[in-house]
């Protein structure tokens, strides 16, 4: 049993809603878990009210599915959702690209710079996991330099729902690719070209999505 929360009852349902999206985004919680809240109540020594809160965040961010006769689980994404996702992830990440290059600051070149040193070693050794974790880092970077609090919420809520389905498929897109991909998002950036950026950043999730569709 997890120590039950000690913080202001007003605060339990935010802390409960982000230690479950945690669980779901690092693959702890994988498609099709169940989320019983007399379960999860009694894990996290609460009442039942503040988990059933927190999962209904998380149906409303499609983390999490919800019916009748199965109950709560975690979100199972179809191939075609995810074409969908990385068609308005494409556009997204173009645009988040554009605006971290015309603000861009020094901070940023080294942590990108940072997360792709690591990400080449993780790519040589095929850990797969890691490389999920350090791909979505830098693109999480990239749209927090933006300072888009607007395309920041978005682009979460893709990537969330990318995270999850990418637990469940064998689809890697290529990993050594992915880091040669964003080293030239990296080099746009740092050059201080907007459009380059954007479109370095739309040729890489471009490439996935047409993977995707070529699996279907």
């Amino acid at each position: 049993m997890t120590a039950p929360l000690q913080t202001d009852p007003q605060r339990v349902g935010e802390v409960l809603y982000l230690a479950l999206r945690d669980r779901i985004l690092s693959g702890e919680l994988k498609p099709g878990a169940k989320l019983s809240v007399p379960a999860l109540a009694e894990e996290f020594g609460v009442s039942r009210s503040p988990v059933r809160d927190a999962v209904i965040r998380l149906v409303q961010e499609d983390l999490v599915t919800e019916t009748m006769n199965r109950g709560a689980e975690v979100a199972r994404i179809t191939r075609e959702e995810l074409v969908s996702l990385y068609e308005a992830r494409e556009v997204l990440e173009g645009a988040v690209a554009r605006l971290a290059t015309e603000k861009y600051q020094a901070s940023l070149r080294r942590t990108l710079l940072a997360l792709l040193t690591e990400h080449r070693e993780v790519a040589a050794q095929q850990d797969f996991g890691r490389h999920i974790e350090l791909d979505a880092a830098f693109h999480r970077a990239i749209r927090q330099a933006a300072q888009s609090p607007v395309l920041a919420r978005m682009l979460d809520g893709v990537q969330g729902r990318v995270l999850v389905a990418m637990r469940s498929t064998s689809l890697t897109g290529g990993m050594v690719q992915a880091v040669h991909e964003h080293q030239a998002i990296f080099e746009a950036i740092g050059s201080g070209d907007a459009d380059a950026a954007e479109e370095a950043a739309r040729a890489h999730i471009r490439r996935l999505k047409e993977l995707l569709r070529a699996a279907d």
